[in-house]
């Protein structure tokens, strides 16, 4: 069997598991987003920035993705989510059997959102269905703006990009504009927000997509 045939053996087995993933999610009423980014562009901070200012009206439950410790999870806890860590040992991206495998250990039952924060790395985790309703990508401005064109996949496939830490950007040589129109010419479809998870700049509309998106959710359950 070629490393091709092996590829596809593994992607068709994931996207299966993932359709399984979706199922409980759907019968459990609850709007799934898949964070996507490289590390350090702010996805923990962000969903920090989310729980406190959604955490006391509804439930939500965050699966944290990372190769090792608990850290992250802890931050989200401490701001009144609950959830569980999957630490992937070395692996570069969560996959839909590693998340069918904490499904037990959610309170889905309760929930309304579930974040999942995937390990961050802009190229695995780009192919990898895991059962949720969207996919999001995180880009800071401290990154650099040449990232769409060379890291093309997960732009294309993702519903929503954010520029994060555009408190930065008198700081920075950052061409917001030319990053916003390689997002568009990979993703014509893509809704794009700009904000600061850490000054709460643009949180806003942010905090409005994701209702929108569960309202969206519920309508289809009704």
């Amino acid at each position: 069997m070629s490393r091709i045939d092996i590829e596809k053996k593994i992607q068709s087995e994931n996207d299966r598991v993932a359709e399984g993933n979706r199922k409980v999610f759907t019968d459990a009423g609850v709007f799934v987003l898949n964070i996507i980014s490289s590390p350090g562009s702010g996805k923990t901070t962000l969903l920090e920035a989310t729980l406190d200012r959604l955490a006391d009206k509804m439930n939500i439950v965050v699966i944290e993705g990372d190769i090792s410790t608990e850290r992250d999870m802890d931050r989200v806890r401490a701001r009144g989510a609950s959830g569980v860590q999957i630490n992937t040992g070395g692996g570069c991206h969560l996959s839909s059997g590693m998340v069918a495998g904490v499904l037990d250990d959610l309170d889905l039952d309760s929930a309304e959102i579930v974040f999942i924060e995937n390990v961050g790395n802009l190229v695995c985790p780009s192919t990898y269905d895991l059962g949720e309703d969207v996919r999001m990508v995180l880009l800071s401005t401290t990154e650099g703006d040449d990232k769409p064109m060379k890291y093309p996949a997960i732009f294309h496939e993702a519903s929503l990009a954010i520029l994060n830490k555009i408190d930065l950007l008198p700081h920075l040589t950052y061409d917001v504009e030319k990053v916003e129109k390689e997002i568009r010419v990979l993703n014509p479809d893509s809704e794009i927000l700009r904000l600061s998870a850490t000054t709460g700049e643009g949180m806003d509309a942010w905090i409005d997509w994701i209702m929108a998106k569960l309202r969206e959710k519920k309508s289809t359950l009704t």
